[in-house]
């Protein structure tokens, strides 16, 4: 087991997080043509219930094992690596089982009176074997990333998404058409043998590394170990689990409140699809960096908090901040332009691309309010970064459910609950991070520069692509010859302005 260095792994990572992003782009779009709008509303009403159960399960396990694994192997205790592992899985099947228990014979009355769709009830309990499976992937998983050895859970990824896919589009090519019901089984189905994959996969490379040398042995007892896991465990499980549990219902407010609003069922649960299986997906290819830079900056912010290197810390948040702007800002600004024309193109569906400006506005503030977060959680402020994230999640659920209420609000209701919630988050962050590290803003830097750079782009792109397109260039060929065109652009105001020697 090779530990590889932070440029190495920050490469490898960002790499397969866009090789990732990208497979899963193209299976959304496939997927969205074979089942429909109203199947991936029903899909998307599912998946926070996956979200939810991890937390109960196995999220707080991985970051124990995450964290405790690299602190064992660091001092060269291996024995006591192994043991940590053993520990957070038992205590992952343990919670398990009895999630389990309690999820199976009651998920009728989740699926209707939590859910609120009696169809969902096949997905979710399909998802059990899901959950228990990816429990088990991402223990390990988390053991290689203590241990600084990516290569293993890089290439599992990488396989992971192309066995999801190939699964997924087989079992509905096979036995389509279905009920909507059925077919979010059969899309289930198919996540599980992908996760089957995976959890024999990691669990290997595991006790090749690792797993053949006796866990009871080494410095620490079992007993300590355990207690350290849970106190770990607990307090992060719980907070993923609060986030988890309102991010999930408000996706479940999203249809219910456009029923109540006035809409039919289906078209309620067609337009949640539209919007959160179709557009979002679309606007967020882009922030594919942002979870591998995360992994990467985190444990060198935590080295140099650690020393008490305060312009290292200033210097990694800056340049962290700066990579951010100079790529999401000018993403975003030209999918708010060209996202309509390419999701309608690539999901045929004639609402796809609906609210892509202010979409595309959340996306790069979202991005922003992620790297923060990583950078409080690297100086130690984990608390200070749950508290942030927990009052945007309950102040975006609370305006949701106020927002799209009203007549003639709609889901343009959801999209001023996200923004409002996000530029909070963003303001919560940055006003914790600034007390934290002592660090002033770097605006002309981090955003006066990009940003007019990004929106003159945007400005021109949104000229050209009409008329490309009225010459007779085709939607496709018009948005990759204005993505081209934008990128040089933006590349040109930015050394215009002179900010590019300086970043």
């Amino acid at each position: 087991m090779k530990a590889m260095s932070a440029l190495s792994s920050t490469a490898l990572l960002t790499a397969v997080s866009f090789f990732s992003q990208g497979v899963g782009f193209v299976y959304r779009v496939l997927l969205s043509r074979l089942v429909g709008s109203e199947v991936m509303g029903l899909y998307q009403l599912v998946m926070p219930a996956f979200s939810v159960l991890l937390s109960l399960t196995a999220v707080g396990f991985t970051a124990a094992c995450s964290n405790l694994s690299a602190r064992y192997l660091a001092t060269g205790d291996q024995p006591g690596a192994g043991q940590v592992v053993r520990q957070c899985v038992l205590g992952f099947l343990g919670a398990f089982l009895v999630v389990a228990a309690l999820a199976a014979p009651l998920s009728d009355a989740i699926s209707v009176h939590l859910l609120g769709d009696a169809r969902a009830q096949l997905g979710l309990l399909l998802l059990l074997p899901c959950v228990l499976l990816t429990g088990l992937e991402n223990i390990h998983k988390h053991f290689f990333y203590g241990a600084g050895a990516v290569r293993g859970p890089a290439f599992t990824e990488i396989c992971e998404q192309l066995i999801r896919s190939g699964a997924v589009l087989g079992l509905l090519w096979r036995f389509l058409p279905q009920s909507p019901e059925r077919a979010v089984g059969l899309i289930v189905c198919g996540m599980i043998l992908c996760e089957v994959f995976s959890a024999l996969t990691l669990t290997l490379l595991y006790r090749r590394a690792l797993g053949r040398r006796p866990a009871g042995q080494g410095k620490a007892q079992r007993a300590i170990i355990r207690r350290r896991v849970w106190g770990i465990a607990l307090p992060i499980g719980a907070t993923a689990l609060l986030g988890n549990l309102m991010g999930a219902w408000t996706a479940v407010l999203i249809p219910q409140r456009l029923v109540h609003s006035g809409q039919e069922v289906s078209a309620a649960m067609s337009a949640f699809g539209v919007l959160c299986g179709m557009t979002l997906p679309l606007l967020n290819l882009p922030t594919a960096f942002i979870s591998a830079m995360g992994l990467v900056l985190l444990p060198k912010l935590a080295q140099a908090a650690a020393t008490g290197n305060k312009a290292l810390i200033h210097h990694r948040i800056s340049k962290a901040l700066t990579v951010t702007a100079f790529l999401i800002l000018p993403a975003s600004a030209l999918l708010s332009v060209l996202s309509p024309p390419l999701a309608r193109l690539l999901f045929r569906e004639p609402a796809a691309g609906a609210f892509a400006a202010p979409l595309a506005l959340c996306v790069a503030l979202s991005a922003f309010e992620t790297v923060l977060a990583v950078c409080l959680n690297g100086l130690g402020k984990q608390t200070v970064t749950a508290r942030n994230g927990l009052l945007c999640g309950a102040v975006q659920l609370f305006l949701t459910w106020q927002r799209m209420g009203s007549p003639g609000v709609g889901l343009r209701g959801y999209v001023e609950a996200l923004l409002f919630s996000t530029l909070l988050g963003l303001w919560l962050n940055w006003r914790s991070l600034s007390k934290a590290a002592g660090l002033k803003p770097r605006l002309f830097q981090w955003l006066v520069a990009p940003g007019l750079a990004a929106l003159l782009s945007a400005l021109c792109v949104r000229l050209l692509f009409p008329i490309l397109t009225g010459a007779g260039m085709g939607p496709g060929a018009g948005c990759i010859a204005c993505l081209a065109f934008g990128a040089v652009l933006y590349f040109c105001a930015l050394t215009a302005q002179g900010v590019l020697t300086g970043a």
